[in-house]
């Protein structure tokens, strides 16, 4: 099993023009395509813990995608 993480971008409900991104890492075997796909219970997980938050947006990538796009290499969002 790799690592996946889901981005995802979420605003303050008293606030929406503060958001910030989260990322929730998990152990997953499948593509970025599927993790997108499967990632809404782990998001509603995430907001019922989170109740003055609202998404606003996401995706998936992989742990090392990050240092990439940070590093100035490519990297493929989905």
């Amino acid at each position: 099993m790799d690592i996946i993480a889901i981005v995802v971008t979420v605003c303050a409900l008293a606030q929406p023009d503060h958001c910030e991104d989260h990322r929730l890492e998990y152990a997953w075997q499948g593509s970025l395509k599927q993790c997108v796909m499967s990632a809404q219970p782990y998001i509603a997980e995430w907001i019922g813990d989170h109740p003055k938050w609202s998404v606003k947006s996401y995706h998936c990538e992989l742990p090392h995608m990050k240092s990439k796009a940070d590093a100035g290499g490519p990297a493929r969002q989905t």
